[in-house]
């Protein structure tokens, strides 16, 4: 199963300079938890903005750069290449950013988005998710705490 995996603010923000507008320690959580011992897919600039590899995942970095190159990870050029090296029978995550999520899409099969409740400046956004081709299948609101500043919901999306 292809899977996107999102944190994406009301207007469907997603970050600013390649980085994350807030900080949801739960999140990183749930993160952590679904995409450990995966796939995942991800741009460039995206990758570039960790500060190392992810621990226990097998990165594909899609890239229009020819020599680009990162150590341990598996290097494409267009969605369909990166795909095409996802086992077909595990899941794997689609993880950002905004440009990769769009060429995903037609490919998804599921959407985990965790939802804040806020709006930001931003200049990456996560694409539309059209109620005709995708219904909410679990929908869990969180409320703000002292580590968590935004009321936000883990959204789980089935294609239709």
């Amino acid at each position: 199963m292809i899977i996107m995996i999102a944190a994406v603010a009301e207007n469907n923000e997603l970050g600013k300079n390649n980085e994350l507008i807030w900080h949801l320690p739960n999140d990183f959580k749930r993160f952590k938890a679904l995409t450990s011992g995966h796939h995942i897919i991800m741009g460039r600039k995206t990758f570039e903005s960790f500060p190392k590899p992810l621990p226990n995942r097998t990165h594909i970095i899609i890239s229009r750069q020819k020599e680009y190159q990162a150590e341990g990870c598996l290097i494409v050029n267009s969605i369909e290449k990166a795909l095409e090296l996802c086992p077909k029978d595990e899941d794997s995550y689609v993880i950002g950013g905004g440009e990769i999520y769009n060429l995903g899409l037609p490919y998804a099969d599921k959407i985990e988005i965790t939802r804040v409740h806020n709006t930001f400046e931003a200049d990456a956004y996560f694409p539309e998710i059209d109620p005709d081709q995708w219904k909410i299948t679990i929908s869990e609101h969180n409320i703000k705490d002292d580590k968590h500043l935004y009321d936000y919901t883990y959204q789980t999306f089935i294609r239709r």
